[in-house]
């Protein structure tokens, strides 16, 4: 392949990604726009349409076909392939009964169509439908085009009178808004939904878990669906947790499991070898590998978005260590001067077992317990806390020792 074809291929993939992007994100939008006036409905991605809604019994009402452009130049004529591509795909679509005649059509278009052609009489302003057919009769009937051959001829199958019925369905919208610019489209959908400073960590969380929701659309069944119920609970709980006294779990994190990579960085961190000085089990291990994880992860998050500051994570871990420290120091009491290293390490990991147990929050609605049990991890790898009585000096020596050795 020379340069020009390799060059060229790469403009053509990334114009697809951004139009299976584009078409996911427009889906999103509509469907909030849609939760408005019409609380009970489905969608789903590259079923019968681009972006198809549904009754909950399965009747398509709403089919969108999705045309992104990255430049604005970009202009709809008669000749487009984008309306016939379109075309042929509801013609078609009415022919074989999959479109019922009483769903609405939308062709959603970044390029803008030329004044005077069909997609202009399309739109919703100046609207025309029957100049619009007169265009359309006479391209399919007169022009070679054989990239747009396939449109013609499901266009000029279907009668006259039929033509008109499914045009005063279709409306065209060009000129919309680009993959980036429906950014700003989404955040007026959600303005309502929390305060403006949380606008983008909330947007982007909705965003995150439509986009896995699509996955396992497109991956499920024929039949599979995104109720408006989902999106409706998705957002309230969304809600929930962007309020004063709560913070948002993110949903990876949660399903986060260990795996051998991150098991073998960890194996040198401090919190590790404070774990191992107590003979504490390996499963174990593995937890408060998975909280450190989780902690370490979810609270630098809150601290890129402005969610929580290092002051209050600072007053967090203050009332962690403070917690701590009755406990260790009641520990110590009771074990007295004369107890053995076996004794020790058990004490030790009743410690550990109250760290893994209780729940200290860091606002009074976060209660996923990785972020206290993670949280003491970190304490525990900064060796401000620790769980054998004597965690300080055991750690140093252990330390000098590799040290030496390395």
């Amino acid at each position: 392949m020379d340069e020009e074809s390799s060059s060229l291929s790469e403009f053509s993939a990334v114009d697809a990604t951004l139009g299976y992007l584009y078409q996911v994100r427009s889906a999103l939008l509509w469907a909030l726009r849609r939760l408005k006036t019409e609380p009970d409905f489905t969608v789903a991605v590259e079923t019968l349409d681009d972006v198809a809604f549904e009754t909950p019994l399965g009747e398509p009402t709403t089919l969108l076909q999705t045309k992104h452009h990255r430049t604005r130049t970009a202009s709809l004529t008669d000749f487009s392939p984008d309306v016939w591509k379109t075309l042929r795909i509801w013609f078609e679509g009415h022919e074989h009964g999959e479109i019922p005649g009483t769903a609405s059509l939308f062709l959603l278009t970044t390029a803008s169509a030329a004044p005077n052609t069909a997609a202009y009489w399309l739109r919703s302003e100046n609207r025309d439908v029957q100049k619009a057919q007169q265009a359309l009769d006479t391209v399919a009937g007169t022009s070679t085009n054989k990239a747009n051959k396939p449109g013609y001829s499901a266009y000029l199958r279907t009668s006259p009178n039929k033509r008109s019925a499914i045009l005063e369905r279709i409306t065209v919208i060009d000129a919309a808004p680009s993959i980036n610019d429906v950014d700003r489209e989404l955040r007026q959908e959600v303005y309502w939904a929390v305060s403006k400073e949380y606008q983008e960590p909330f947007l982007q969380r909705l965003e995150g878990w439509w986009f896995r929701r699509v996955i396992q659309q497109l991956s499920g069944s024929p039949s599979e669906r995104i109720g408006s119920v989902e999106l409706e609970a998705k957002m309230a709980d969304l809600r929930e947790q962007f309020k004063q006294e709560s913070l948002p779990i993110d949903e990876d994190l949660l399903q986060f499991t260990l795996d051998d990579e991150i098991s073998s960085t960890y194996s040198g961190f401090r919190f590790v070898k404070q774990l191992d000085i107590i003979d504490a089990g390996k499963n174990r291990v593995a937890a408060a590998m998975r909280d450190y994880y989780r902690a370490y992860e979810q609270r630098s998050r809150w601290v890129r978005e402005k969610l929580v500051g290092r002051l209050d994570l600072s007053k967090y871990e203050k009332r962690l260590s403070e917690e701590w420290e009755l406990v260790f120091e009641a520990m110590r009491d009771e074990l007295g001067t004369d107890a053995t290293d076996i004794i020790k390490k058990k004490a030790a990991r009743s410690i550990l077992a109250w760290a893994e147990q209780t729940n200290i929050t860091i606002r009074r609605e976060v209660t996923e317990p990785f972020v206290c049990r993670g949280s003491f991890q970190m304490l525990s790898d900064e060796i401000k806390i620790g769980w054998h009585p004597e965690f300080r000096d055991l750690l140093s020596s252990l330390l000098e020792v590799e040290e030496g050795a390395a």
